[in-house]
């Protein structure tokens, strides 16, 4: 970034706007303490990513949290430092795979993607970081995709990076066959080997100090056993149990007493696990992911597919066992943060990433957490966004069929009472569903719906937001049901997908509340034997359109800034107009005519970037005959509820965005 600006006189003695609402709103008379506290508001000013302002005893942080790509750019320093602190995590790899009929061979957990940190205090911490005034580019790396069915090793996670600073994606667990498919690869994190295999090593190819993971696991033959990915806090383990090794606990994101907004429970309070490597597949039963979002081996009873690593925590996919493939790898995470002030105060509620804006107070949840009232609550209602999580994209065997692109979430949007303190509820972020498998048989290949997103469960208003519908893989006329539908894929020519949404029809202007089902739409018709299934509905805005060059998704919904400050932060994605959208349908995949489907973007213009509306994923283009859709642009994004783009030519497909749960009340 070059040298760093000296800081003056008018710059050191500013007021800056949001500092001061915040405080102002939350730790003065009225906002939750009984006086105003002495405050040094001087601390540095920047944007991008998920806003979470915590107190740790005096010392306010602020934390910015990317699930996806973006700038974290700073536009002013301070008197407290120009020092950050950072958490980078990148992608996990995939579990190993098998083809049917080729012998029976237990497979190897994927490795967790590199994580490397800064926190004070942390084992694993670096050194400082200095700012200057100016933007710090930052990748969240994609997890490694399914690499099946077949003989083969899964899929390495991609890096994340922030600056100068990078993490090596997770290497992949060993696949069925022989010598070398059967070997765990390197990366941040080791896979874990298949049997027969030996194990992928850690803080690789590029290693670092102190480590940012671990090798992988060897495998067992007594019981046999594939091994378990490596984690950033310990290796996988061979043997009966073949767990994936655990993650490491970063508290970056909230206040260290309390569940962190980001990550996953581990053996310590407080949660924040990141990088836990995927369990591998065996006969000794149990075969559980790392602490750290590791996804688990599936055991020899009846064969199948690993389990996913969790979204953003750089979690390993754990192994498949005969016949199966393994699960994709959870993809990474970067955290930022630095203090912006210092004081004694008391905040209403914990849960989240907390921000403030507008008057009011606002609870972000990117992944599963716990909403709860502190003693000093005052508020009757909440106001509340709900998106479930997406649909995946379908995909098919090699043919000239078009498949159809994933469906949005159902979105919910609403004010419900809350109660007296104390008040506790569960909040669910939906899972986006998993595209449809490279190589699936003529019938099969179907993307997985997303799973539903929920404020409760709990009396007296439990709100629940349904998933999106998968994509129809080939000669599978209907998507999906959900939220929105999938799209269609051939042969379902001319003919609009037969599946319902559950959602209901956006009616134009946003009224006070959405329906009880929430909003969304049904996915897109084929229309050709050439030609691409539509795209999945958007959240809230249109259907999904026809699919001869790739049918596009229906157009997803600008988020109110109720729920989120337009200035400092990231909440949402790109649109086809100025906002933060969400909820993008999944682009339809097409054969033989040289177009890709547009992701949640109503028919984005062909040559536009390729990073889908709304945060949807675009769908793939079989022309030429190679995969010519790079992963991260057919994935939906992490927290958009946005629907996986369809796959062609025999691919895999990808995945949809997982959910999003926003809170929003008076401070």
């Amino acid at each position: 970034m070059g040298a760093r600006s000296s800081r003056n006189t008018t710059q050191n003695n500013r007021s800056d706007g949001h500092l001061l609402e915040y405080f102002r709103k939350s730790f003065v008379r009225g906002g939750g303490a009984n006086a105003g506290p002495s405050i040094i508001l001087q601390g540095l000013t920047a944007t991008g990513g998920v806003i979470s302002d915590y107190t740790d005893g005096p010392t306010v942080y602020r934390a910015h949290i990317f699930t996806s790509s973006g700038t974290f750019d700073v536009t002013a320093l301070g008197n407290i430092g120009d020092t950050v602190e950072y958490l980078v995590v990148a992608g996990g790899g995939g579990g190993g795979s098998q083809t049917p009929g080729s012998g029976s061979y237990e497979l190897g957990g994927g490795g967790a993607g590199g994580l490397r940190t800064n926190l004070s205090g942390h084992p694993l911490a670096g050194s400082t970081f200095p700012v200057s005034p100016g933007p710090y580019g930052v990748t969240v790396g994609a997890g490694g995709a399914t690499s099946g069915p077949g003989n083969s090793a899964g899929n390495t996670g991609s890096p994340s990076v922030f600056s100068t600073i990078t993490s090596n994606g997770g290497g992949g667990g060993g696949g069925g066959g022989p010598s070398p498919t059967n070997n765990g690869l390197p990366g941040g994190s080791g896979g874990g080997a298949a049997f027969g295999g030996s194990a992928g090593s850690g803080n690789s190819p590029v290693a670092t100090t102190p480590a940012q993971g671990t090798n992988g696991g060897n495998a067992s033959p007594s019981p046999n056993t594939g091994g378990g990915g490596g984690g950033a806090g310990g290796g996988g383990t061979p043997g009966a149990t073949s767990t994936g090794g655990i993650g490491s606990q970063v508290l970056i994101a909230g206040p260290p007493a309390t569940t962190q907004p980001v990550g996953t429970p581990g053996p310590n309070p407080g949660g924040g696990y990141f990088a836990g490597g995927g369990g591998g597949s065996g006969s000794g039963g149990s075969t559980p992911g790392g602490a750290g979002g590791g996804g688990a081996g599936k055991p020899t009873a009846g064969g199948g597919n690993g389990t996913e690593g969790t979204y953003s925590t750089g979690g390993g996919g754990g192994g498949g066992y005969f016949p199966g493939i393994g699960g994709s790898g959870g993809s990474g995470i970067v955290v930022v943060r630095y203090q912006i002030g210092q004081l004694t105060a008391a905040a209403k509620a914990t849960g989240g990433a907390i921000s403030f804006y507008g008057g009011k107070t606002i609870h972000t949840f990117t992944s599963t957490g716990t909403f709860a009232t502190e003693p000093n609550w005052t508020s009757a209602t909440i106001d509340y966004l709900i998106i479930g999580g997406g649909g995946g994209g379908g995909t098919g065997h090699s043919g000239s069929y078009g498949r159809g692109g994933g469906g949005a979430g159902a979105l919910r949007i609403g004010t419900t009472p809350v109660g007296a303190h104390p008040v506790s509820r569960t909040i669910t972020i939906g899972a986006g569903g998993a595209g449809g498998p490279e190589g699936a048989p003529s019938g099969a290949g179907n993307g997985v719906s997303g799973s539903s997103s929920h404020y409760g469960p709990g009396s007296p208003n439990p709100l629940p937001a349904a998933g999106g519908g998968g994509g129809a893989g080939s000669l599978t006329p209907a998507g999906q049901p959900g939220g929105s539908s999938g799209g269609s894929g051939w042969p379902s020519i001319g003919t609009q997908n037969p599946s319902p949404a559950t959602g209901s029809p956006y009616p134009g202007s946003p009224p006070t509340a959405s329906p009880p089902t929430g909003w969304g739409h049904v996915g897109g018709p084929a229309t050709s034997a050439g030609g691409g299934g539509g795209g999945g509905a958007g959240g809230a805005g249109t259907g999904g359109g026809p699919g001869y060059s790739g049918g596009p998704g229906g157009v997803g919904f600008i988020i109110p800034t109720t729920f989120y400050d337009p200035v400092i932060s990231s909440v949402g994605f790109p649109g086809p107009s100025p906002g933060r959208w969400i909820g993008g349908g999944g682009g339809g995949s097409t054969y033989g005519n040289p177009k890709i489907g547009a992701g949640g973007g109503g028919g984005a213009p062909q040559g536009a970037p390729a990073v889908g509306y709304a945060g949807a994923g675009w769908g793939q283009d079989a022309w030429p005959y190679p995969d010519v859709q790079p992963r991260e642009h057919g994935d939906a994004k992490a927290n958009s509820g946005a629907g996986g783009g369809a796959s062609a030519n025999g691919k895999a497909a990808y995945l949809g965005g997982s959910g999003l749960v926003i809170i929003a009340y008076p401070s």
